[in-house]
C-alpha cells in the first residue's frame, strides 16, 4: 500500500490531547485542503465556524452530552451547511432563487463532510488526532444560537483536532466483500455475522474499555428509539423545508 492508503487505514478516533497547540498557520492549511474536497456543481456549501471562546467550547461540550474533549482539545470547529452563501450568490447574479428545496440541504450536508474528511485526512499526515462529534445534534437550536448560525444554515457535525495523548486501536470495519456489490444489491448477513464475532473479539481485546458486544448488538438503539427526532423541525425552522 502508499502512504496515503496507509494513512487512512490507520485512522482512529482520539478523545485525549496534550496542551501543545496546533500553529495557526497549520490550522489554516488544514481549512485550505478541506476546500479542496469535491463540492457540488461548485457550490462550496459550507462554513465552518472555529470556536475559539473557551467558555463556548465548555458550553458546547455540555450541549453535545458531556463530551469534555471539546474543551480539552487544541482546536475545536463546526461544520455547517450553509445555503445562504450560494443562495445570495446566485441572487446577486439575478437569479430569482427558491429556497428550502431538499435536494439543497443534500448538497450542502454532502459539501461539509467531503469538506471535513479532506481535513481529516491533512490532519492525521501532520501527525493530528480528531474525534467527530455528532453530539452538537443534540441541541442544535442552542448550537445555532451561541454560534449565531443564520437562516439557510445548520451545523452538521463538530470535530476536535489536536495532538493525540493516547494510543488507541484501529477499530474494525466490515469486511470488503459486504460492501462491494457486483452489478446488483444483495445480501449480506453472512458477512455481518463472521463480523460481529471480530468484532466481540475487538472490544474484548482492547486496551480500554473492554466489553462484551458486537457490531449489531450496538446498533440497536438506532433502530429502537427515535434517535433525534426533532432534527425534522429545526432543519425546517432553519429555511431548510424539504420541498
Amino acid at each position: 500500500m502508499n502512504p496515503v492508503i496507509e494513512l487512512l487505514n490507520a485512522h482512529r478516533s482520539i478523545r485525549r490531547f496534550t496542551d501543545r497547540k496546533i500553529t495557526p498557520e497549520l490550522l489554516r492549511e488544514l481549512i485550505q485542503a478541506g476546500q479542496s474536497a469535491a463540492t457540488s456543481s461548485h457550490v462550496q456549501a459550507y462554513s465552518v465556524i472555529h470556536v475559539k471562546d473557551p467558555a463556548n467550547r465548555e458550553t458546547i461540550a455540555e450541549l453535545a452530552g458531556g463530551q469534555d474533549y471539546i474543551a480539552t482539545c487544541s482546536d475545536f470547529l463546526v461544520f455547517c451547511a450553509d445555503m445562504k452563501r450560494p443562495a445570495e450568490a446566485a441572487e446577486r447574479a439575478g437569479a430569482d432563487a427558491t429556497r428550502g428545496m431538499t435536494e439543497q440541504l443534500l448538497v450542502a450536508s454532502v459539501d461539509a463532510a467531503l469538506m471535513a474528511q479532506n481535513v481529516v485526512v491533512a490532519a492525521e499526515s501532520e501527525g493530528l488526532g480528531i474525534c467527530y462529534i455528532g453530539g452538537i445534534r443534540n441541541n442544535p437550536q442552542a448550537v445555532s444560537d451561541l454560534l449565531h448560525l443564520p437562516e439557510h444554515v445548520y451545523p452538521v457535525f463538530g470535530l476536535c483536532l489536536g495532538y493525540p495523548d493516547q494510543t488507541s486501536e484501529v477499530k474494525p470495519r466490515l469486511p470488503v466483500e459486504a460492501i462491494l456489490k457486483e452489478d446488483y444489491y444483495c445480501d449480506d448477513q453472512a458477512h455481518v455475522e463472521a463480523f460481529d464475532a471480530s468484532m466481540r473479539e475487538y472490544y474484548q481485546a482492547r486496551s480500554n474499555t473492554q466489553k462484551d458486544t458486537t457490531w449489531s448488538q450496538n446498533l440497536t438503539p438506532l433502530f429502537e428509539h427515535k434517535v433525534r427526532p426533532h432534527m425534522r423541525d429545526f432543519l425546517v425552522s432553519r429555511g431548510f423545508e424539504m420541498k
